[in-house]
């Protein structure tokens, strides 16, 4: 199989990319000149500013999408060399930060995390553009309700299947990082069979889910108050976000200055 080539003369970027090959263990090269690229080099991370300086039919500007890490999966489906998928599945981790996977035809093409449920849809859509399939499935763990059902409701106008799956040991190792849990459970959700949503899903919020919001509202605080039931309700629900949330609270809390 090719291997991806490096080029860049911008220090910070190659040093980001360099990084992010060497933490997911993804073999490069790295090139001084671009006159002469070797045979076995399949696909070129490079800039923005260098990509036309570059003969190759496969280059990649890295520094033109969100994340390194996006980049690298890119230049990973370029060696793959697939124009069309037979299966791709999408799992989805809910919470308030979802961790979100993409599996094609048995092969783990892509891990990342987004900040807030609303917008697993916006990925959700990149991902059918750039993995086209003759049959796309998208999984989402059962549990975070709320968050969950956000995410569900939003996905449904795209037509794809969306299946709830039993994500209970889908858990990984607590020694890496959460995002990092996230985007793991999320690879796990995809290859696991699960239960066909057939409508838009209620977003009421259990009373476990609610006291849960205004405990960690406490955290934020120090232990100094938690937020109030109805403002726990509104940040399940995506109207508002926790800091957002905790920040009214304590301006709604602050002594009213007098006036005499």
């Amino acid at each position: 199989m090719k291997t991806i080539g490096v080029f860049t003369k911008n220090f910070s970027l190659y040093y980001d990319l360099i990084k992010t090959l060497k933490k997911r263990k993804i073999p490069y090269v790295s090139l001084s000149a671009i006159d002469r690229i070797p045979s076995r080099i399949g696909v070129v991370l490079t800039s923005n500013n260098e990509l036309h300086d570059i003969k190759s039919q496969k280059v990649i500007a890295a520094d033109a999408y969100d994340t390194i890490d996006h980049a690298v999966d890119l230049s990973l489906q370029m060696l793959i060399g697939k124009d069309l998928y037979s299966k791709v599945f999408i799992g989805v981790d809910p919470g308030d930060q979802p961790g979100i996977a993409v599996v094609g035809d048995d092969i783990l093409l892509q891990k990342l995390n987004v900040e807030t449920p609303e917008k697993v849809v916006t990925v959700v859509k990149r991902i059918l553009r750039e993995y086209p399939a003759i049959e796309t499935l998208i999984r989402i763990g059962h549990g975070s309700v709320v968050p969950r059902n956000r995410i569900i409701n939003s996905l449904i106008p795209l037509e794809i299947s969306i299946e709830i799956v039993d994500e209970t040991k889908t858990t990984p190792s607590q020694q890496i990082g959460r995002h990092e849990r996230d985007s793991e459970a999320a690879a796990a959700i995809a290859l696991l069979k699960g239960d066909k949503v057939q409508k838009q899903l209620p977003l009421k919020p259990t009373k476990g889910e609610i006291r849960n919001i205004q405990e960690r509202s406490r955290k934020l605080t120090g232990g100094k108050f938690s937020i109030s039931e109805k403002t726990a309700v509104e940040v399940l629900e995506g109207k508002i976000s926790l800091k957002e949330a905790v920040e009214l609270e304590k301006n709604r809390k602050k002594p009213k200055k007098s006036h005499s």
